[in-house]
């Protein structure tokens, strides 16, 4: 059962100088437009589609989940709520930056309810009070998990995964971040362990044995799990010199815009897998997009590339 929330499939864009750029061939290298969703754009989409049918199904009157202050899923989930006339709750964990809102900007004009909790650790009982809240109240709460990762939104990628066996029958890699782990299990369920490769961004403690537990619970077999922890750096949002060179080439070679937290660190995972001989010329390899762009403006980042552009004129 799922509520449609998008248009399918999503475009797959050969991406040649970015190819070449890597030290692939030309033709190696393609992008699955997941970015290009509706609702602002992004994977999480996907997996709400599945989520929001089980809550509408249940009754639901309002849709709560929970983040970081820049959580792409929860900004999606504002969206699919105000689509579906629920009302969104949004339990975010850490401290946002006034001067740089990001996603926060988009769930203001989307109607949602932000509750900022400034310890992560926190961010769990919170959204149990809120829900008790609501229901005191007399809504029908809908929890949504951090990420929109259960077994139920991981399904949203078996999608993808036969979108992709259409479009690129013969790929050999997919690459893919990896935050709280549905998207990678859905495409491993789908596709094989063997041809997906994970890029872990820091989210949660724990990647591979979410991404397995999850993906073996779709029917996959996550046995031989190709998972990356080097790309990480001082943990989930912090910024790396080689995502910030992987953002700069997508954008400089294809026009593609990517974001700090999990797409730029997962194509500089792709460029690690080519430079160490993981991946290499001439096996088709496509790059899952994942979206988030709107979490760069509430990125240091965004004021390092601004300075750059001011300094070129």
């Amino acid at each position: 059962m799922t509520v449609p929330l998008s248009h399918w499939p999503t475009p797959l864009d050969r991406a040649p100088r970015l190819s070449a750029a890597l030290g692939l061939r030309p033709g190696d290298l393609t992008v699955k437009r997941d970015d290009l969703t509706d609702l602002g754009g992004g994977n999480k989409v996907r997996k709400l589609e599945h989520l929001a049918a089980e809550a509408v199904r249940d009754g639901a009157t309002v849709l709560v989940t929970q983040g970081g202050v820049q959580s792409n899923h929860a900004r999606m989930t504002a969206a699919a709520a105000a689509r579906l006339g629920l009302g969104a709750v949004l339990v975010l964990g850490g401290t946002p930056a006034r001067d740089r809102p990001g996603n926060l900007a988009l769930e203001g004009a989307l109607g949602a309810r932000v509750v900022v909790v400034p310890d992560p650790a926190d961010v769990d009982a919170r959204v149990a009070e809120v829900a008790a809240d609501l229901r005191a109240a007399g809504e029908v709460p809908a929890v949504l998990p951090l990420g929109g990762s259960s077994v139920t939104g991981a399904r949203g990628y078996l999608a993808c995964a036969a979108e992709l066996g259409e479009q690129a029958p013969g790929a050999r890699h997919v690459v893919v971040a990896v935050g709280s782990g549905g998207t990678m299990a859905g495409l491993v369920a789908g596709l094989g362990a063997g041809r997906v490769l994970g890029v872990d961004t820091g989210a949660v403690p724990d990647p591979a044995e979410r991404v397995a537990a999850l993906a073996a619970a779709l029917g996959g077999d996550p046995s031989g799990l190709r998972l990356r922890r080097d790309q990480v750096g001082d943990g989930y949002g912090a910024p790396t010199e080689a995502a910030g060179t992987a953002l700069r080439t997508a954008a400089r070679t294809e026009g593609l815009l990517l974001d700090p937290v999990y797409t730029a660190k997962a194509l500089a995972g792709l460029a690690a897998a080519v430079a160490d001989g993981s991946i290499r010329p001439g096996e088709p390899t496509v790059f899952v997009h994942t979206g988030g762009l709107p979490g760069l403006f509430g990125h240091p980042l965004a004021a390092e590339l601004a300075a750059e552009a001011l300094e070129a004129s």
